[in-house]
């Protein structure tokens, strides 16, 4: 019997349904334990991060907790309109901006120096002592590592500004003065990271060939001309990376550290679309504007890491896909 040409297709079709049917069994018999192990985190990550974007669809109604998303009146596009009347959204858009910027040119390019610079220390105990000081404020928590840096700056009894009243300097109310909240918000975040950001840096550095050290050295090359062009090129994957994160997270400041450490005078600096969001959303009970705004963040962002990927493959031929 001849089979014709639309039998062999079907034939075909049916013989590598069959194959990947038992590979997909022969793969979860071999690997039941990693299955059973990943399904906690599975079940975690759809109840916490799918399962509450059915939520919103609040953004097209007038939310009413008590009435719930389809018993409340259906506004389509209106919130979506009144961010871009609403009076305070420029200045949060500019805080947000200028605090991730600034984030990025102060705070990134540290933990890349700290770990350049502990690369080159061969003093094992002054090593392992200066990583520990640093990489130890990561593990703090932001309430009470804020509430120490406001003991520490206090006008009446901080310890800076007890220094300041010795020499002769007036006192400076820190986190009540709108200039020094940048500062204060990116300093402490150096603070807090660059311990933390440095031991990535330093696995990567662990991953360079030696062998490029003693050639580099019988050459002649000194110490700045092997971290110019050895270090800084064998870790150049690793930033390309976490430069691409740190670019699609140029708009979501922290803002919980931001809502301990401003107040209405710092507002004019210190505001930005996370802690506008919260204060519209929960303090003001206008759920729908503040899921609105969270939505239209969440898609910014969501341009920028694509755009940062691909902009990252084009130039290093380095991208998360």
């Amino acid at each position: 019997m001849i089979n014709l040409p639309s039998e062999r297709i079907e034939l075909s079709y049916t013989k590598k349904i069959v194959n990947y049917k038992y590979a997909a069994i022969k793969a979860i018999k071999r690997d039941k334990y990693l299955i059973l192990m990943s399904i906690p985190g599975l079940l975690i990550t759809f109840l916490f991060k799918y399962l509450p974007i059915y939520g919103l669809l609040m953004v097209f109604t007038r939310y009413n907790p008590a009435k719930g998303i389809w018993g409340s009146e259906w506004v389509g596009f209106y919130y979506f309109e009144s961010i871009f009347k609403d009076p305070y959204i420029i200045r949060c858009v500019k805080n947000t901006l200028l605090l991730g910027i600034y984030s990025l040119v102060w705070s990134f390019p540290a933990p890349i120096v700290l770990a350049l610079l502990l690369n080159e220390v061969k003093t094992i105990w002054f090593k392992k002592m200066v990583q520990t000081l640093t990489y130890l404020p990561h593990f703090i928590s932001a309430v009470i590592f804020i509430g120490f840096l406001r003991q520490i700056l206090s006008p009446s009894t901080g310890l800076i500004n007890f220094l300041l009243s010795q020499m002769g300097i007036d006192k400076i109310n820190f986190f009540g003065r709108q200039e020094w909240f940048r500062t204060l918000y990116i300093g402490s975040g150096i603070l807090q990271g660059v311990g933390f950001g440095a031991i990535i840096y330093l696995a990567a550095l662990s991953n360079i060939d030696v062998s490029i050290y003693e050639a580099a050295i019988i050459d002649g090359a000194n110490r700045w001309q092997r971290i110019i062009y050895i270090n800084i090129p064998g870790i150049m994957p690793t930033v390309s990376i976490l430069l691409i994160f740190a670019l699609a997270g140029i708009l979501g400041n922290d803002s919980l550290k931001i809502l301990l450490m401003y107040s209405p005078q710092t507002y004019e600096t210190a505001d930005v679309l996370g802690t506008y969001i919260y204060r519209m959303g929960i303090e003001n009970n206008n759920f729908s504007f503040g899921a609105a705004l969270g939505l239209m963040l969440s898609i910014v962002s969501f341009i920028l890491i694509v755009v940062s990927n691909y902009a990252s493959k084009k130039i290093s031929e380095t991208s998360l896909w």
